[in-house]
C-alpha cells in the first residue's frame, strides 16, 4: 500500500524528535525519579555511534507493502526505543541490550490449539518464507518511525497449530528474566511497577490478519537485541506497545488477556490502541505526529494509514473500545 508523504524536511538528530514534555509525562505516572536521567530543556545531544552489522538475514521484498517515505536510518531504529525491560529511556536499550542472549532460544505456542508445539528459533524462522515489508511504526508517545521488517504473517504460525473453535484471542509473553533484562529487576530506577513478565494481546482475527507478522529481522539484519531479538511480532495498525518483543510464549485462549498497559493504566492504555487521531491519550493529542528524522509535525491517520483492518472494527465504538 501507498501512504501520502509530506514534503522534504529538515534533517535532525534523534534527540531533537520527542517533545521533552511528551517524553517525561508517559514515565511521570509510574517513575518520576527517571525524569532525572534525561537532558534538561530537551537540548540536543551528541548522535549515539553507529550500531555494529547484525548477521545478514535474507527475504524477498514484498512490493504490496512499500511505502513512499523513505525508511529510517539504521541508526535511529536502534537507538531510540521504548524497551522497558532495558530502561525507561530512550539509549538504554541500546545501551544495555548486550545482557541479552538471543540464542538458544525457543517458543511456545499452545493454549487453544490442536497441535501445540515448542518451536526452537530456527524451526520457527524457517515454517514460512521470509519477506521484507516496509511498515510505519506509531508510537502512543506520537512519534513514528519507517522501518523495514522481516518477517512472515503470523497467521502462518497459527494456521501450524491449528487453533480450536473456542480459541477467540491471542497472548504473547515476553520473557522474564531479569539477569537478561535489567530493567525487571526492583528498585528505584528501575521500571519495577511494571507487572513482569510483558503480556500483550490480540483478537484471533486481528492476530490472523495479512498485515500481522511474525518478526525475525529488519534493515536486511536479524533482529538487534534492543528491538525485539530474536523474535517479535508487528502490528502496524496499533501503537507500538503492542508489538510485543522478545517473545517467549504465545497462547490461544477464550478470553480478552490482561495486558500489561492496560493492568498499569486502564484509563490510558486500551486493549485495542488502534492508532486513532481522534480518540486523545488522557494527557496528550493523537491528532498529530512527529516523524523521527524530521522536525514538522504531521497528521496522524486512522489505523496508522492502514485502512485494510476497518472492517475487523465495523460497529464498534473506537473511543469506546481504546
Amino acid at each position: 500500500m501507498s501512504i501520502r508523504r509530506s514534503p522534504q524536511s529538515p534533517r535532525f538528530r534523534w534527540s531533537d524528535v520527542t517533545d521533552h514534555a511528551l517524553y517525561l509525562d508517559r514515565r511521570a505516572f509510574m517513575l518520576a525519579a527517571a525524569a532525572a536521567a534525561l537532558t534538561p530543556g530537551g537540548r540536543a545531544e551528541a548522535a549515539p555511534p553507529a550500531p555494529p552489522a547484525g548477521s545478514p538475514l535474507k527475504a524477498a521484498r514484498n512490493p504490496a507493502y512499500a511505502l513512499t517515505d523513505p525508511p529510517t536510518k539504521l541508526q535511529d531504529i536502534t537507538s531510540y526505543n521504548n524497551f522497558y525491560e532495558f530502561g525507561v529511556n530512550k539509549d538504554d536499550p541500546a545501551r544495555l541490550a548486550h545482557t541479552l542472549r538471543p540464542r538458544p532460544w525457543s517458543v511456545e505456542v499452545g493454549g487453544l490449539v490442536a497441535r501445540p508445539h515448542k518451536f526452537d528459533i530456527d524451526e520457527l524462522i524457517g515454517l514460512a518464507p521470509l519477506e521484507e515489508r516496509i511498515y510505519t511504526l506509531r508510537c502512543v508517545e506520537g512519534w513514528s518511525m519507517v522501518i523495514p521488517w522481516i518477517g512472515y504473517p503470523l497467521s502462518a504460525l497459527l494456521k501450524k497449530v491449528e487453533p480450536t473453535s473456542q480459541a477467540k484471542y491471542v497472548e504473547f509473553v515476553t520473557l522474564m528474566d531479569p539477569e537478561q533484562f535489567p530493567g525487571q529487576k526492583p528498585g528505584l530506577f528501575n521500571f519495577s511497577s511494571l507487572d513482569w513478565p510483558y503480556v500483550e494481546g490480540l483478537r484471533l482475527d486481528e492476530a490472523q490478519h495479512p498485515l500481522t507478522l511474525l518478526t525475525f529481522g529488519l534493515y536486511g539484519q536479524v533482529l538487534p537485541n534492543q528491538n525485539g531479538a530474536p523474535v517479535r511480532v508487528v502490528v502496524p495498525w496499533k501503537y507500538g506497545f503492542k508489538s510485543a518483543k522478545s517473545l517467549v510464549r504465545i497462547r490461544l485462549v477464550a478470553d480478552e488477556p490482561k495486558t500489561t498497559w492496560n493492568r498499569a493504566a486502564a484509563n490510558e492504555y486500551g486493549f485495542y490502541s488502534n492508532v486513532n487521531p481522534n480518540k486523545d491519550h488522557p494527557r496528550w493529542s493523537q491528532a498529530t505526529e512527529r516523524r523521527i528524522g524530521e522536525f514538522r509535525r504531521r497528521k496522524t491517520l486512522m489505523f496508522n494509514g492502514y485502512d485494510q483492518v476497518a472492517s475487523l472494527y465495523a460497529g464498534m465504538d473506537l473511543n469506546k473500545y481504546y
